[in-house]
């Protein structure tokens, strides 16, 4: 069994922990809870055929006050970049996490996530403010942990491609 560890990152509120939890437990909660360092969970999926086990960090959200350690990126074969489009900070800091991830790990697989579809009508943002993460992304992905639209297939995508890299990698 192959497992791969991937990463959730965003600013803080996008709906990181909403969207691990949707996927995982199957729970949706208008709680709002605060992840505090990390919360590592597992969910195994077939991927071409091969049974995969993804290891989810769900690696607490940056604010003006703190920002995501170096330390949580080591070992991640990919990750899910989360932003919330009815705030436009949230795709700024992307850009800069986007960048930080790169600068310690390198040109890492990613799934960019414009999460919370189910307030589409509320998204703020242009089209060209996530230009230059659309096009760095492996793949880019409309979800909402509320009304369960896409999740699975945002990780399942991000799997998909871990494990080519993967398969390139180990022969």
């Amino acid at each position: 069994m192959v497992q791969k560890k991937i990463c959730m990152l965003g600013y803080f509120a996008v709906g990181k922990t909403s969207l691990v939890r949707r996927y995982v437990e199957s729970i949706f909660s208008e709680e709002y809870i605060t992840t505090i360092g990390v919360k590592i969970d597992k969910k195994t999926l077939s991927v071409s055929g091969k049974n995969v086990t993804l290891v989810v960090w769900d690696v607490y959200g940056e604010d003006s006050h703190q920002s995501v350690m170096p330390a949580y990126f080591r070992g991640m074969a990919g990750y899910l970049l989360v932003v919330d489009p009815t705030r436009p900070n949230t795709i700024t800091n992307a850009e800069i996490l986007n960048s930080r991830v790169r600068e310690v790990v390198g040109n890492l697989p990613f799934v960019l996530v414009k999460n919370k579809s189910d307030l589409k009508e509320s998204w703020i943002t242009d089209d060209s403010d996530l230009e230059a993460l659309e096009k760095s992304a492996s793949s880019v992905i409309e979800t909402s942990a509320k009304t369960d639209s896409n999740v699975d297939e945002m990780f399942e995508s991000l799997a998909t491609v871990v494990m080519k890299d993967h398969k390139r990698h180990s022969g």
